[in-house]
């Protein structure tokens, strides 16, 4: 009689999360299926297909000089919760956010959602830099998580120095002053196809340009703990109880979808005073709440 196959696990373990504080990122292989995977990457054709199609004068659609031709290049879309259901439902996967909170507590929020490219032949170079500066970082890692759609090799892939989260600013402003985009000491990080990676906002990392045939899109998805955003920002406290709504609303549509069936639930309940005041089945007017609209400074 064949054994049933194993249950994937409720989130990273503890050995993961201790490898990901020491390191600043940690991959993990396969995390979204192929049937989510097909669904995801429909919809990012969409958005990828509507702002190929012209240079868009909208801000949600980033354009970059191509280092060969010097025409705009499309390398970053906002604020894609907003633009499909697909990405609403992948907000809340549950082993992504049992991961979340293992490694920042029960107060996370979602902040940034991007879809970010690099096309095949002119893909741009994205510099040595770190996400985010120390202004905001506060008792537990402020993190992206990277949903990778394509294959990631050597032509394409992120790099990153390891431990670099904790690097003075002195130290990372040697790497960020480099010219061109020179790998000496940087680590690659190949991804393949449903990989997810979590990469410190601190983590100094970047990518060289790519000449190839090969397509690459990364969705990214940040999160910080509720308690560090109110204390420190960068958002005003109005942001929090918003974006908790996008993503109490988000772990619906999943539980909605056909992919609970084979998933073991989140359950999302800040401890106070976050708590979240939201009628269950409440439909959004919008899941998009620009940034420069809740700056505090």
């Amino acid at each position: 009689m064949k054994s049933p196959p194993p249950q994937p696990p409720d989130s990273i373990t503890d050995q993961e999360a201790q490898a990901f504080l020491r390191d600043g990122f940690l991959v993990l292989r396969g995390v979204i299926r192929d049937s989510e995977l097909a669904v995801l990457r429909r919809a990012m054709d969409g958005l990828l297909a509507y702002g190929l199609e012209q240079v868009r004068d909208h801000p949600d659609y980033a354009y970059g000089r191509g280092h060969l031709t010097g025409r705009p290049i499309l390398h970053r879309v906002e604020y894609v919760i907003d633009k499909t259901e697909e990405a609403k439902v992948l907000l809340g996967h549950p082993y992504i956010l049992r991961s979340v909170e293992k490694l920042q507590g029960k107060d996370f929020i979602p902040t940034w959602d991007s879809l970010v490219i690099k096309l095949p032949g002119e893909g741009m170079q994205v510099p040595w830099h770190r996400d985010a500066g120390m202004e905001c970082v506060g008792d537990a890692p402020i993190f992206n998580v990277d949903f990778y759609l394509d294959e990631a090799d050597l032509d394409t892939c992120v790099w990153v120095f390891p431990g670099s989260q904790g690097w003075t600013e002195e130290r990372v402003s040697e790497i960020t002053s480099r010219e061109g985009f020179s790998t000496e000491g940087a680590t690659p990080v190949p991804m393949h196809p449903g990989d997810v990676l979590l990469h410190n906002i601190l983590l100094v990392h970047g990518s060289p340009p790519n000449t190839s045939h090969k397509l690459r899109r990364v969705i990214y998805y940040e999160f910080r703990p509720a308690h560090v955003e109110l204390a420190l920002g960068p958002h005003t406290p109005a942001y929090i109880p918003l974006k908790q709504k996008v993503l109490q609303s988000c772990i619906e549509r999943r539980l909605a979808s056909s992919l609970a069936s084979a998933e073991n639930p989140y359950h999302y309940s800040p401890p106070p005073p976050f708590e979240v005041h939201r009628t269950q089945g409440e439909e959004l007017v919008t899941y998009r709440y620009p940034h420069e609209e809740f700056w505090r400074r």
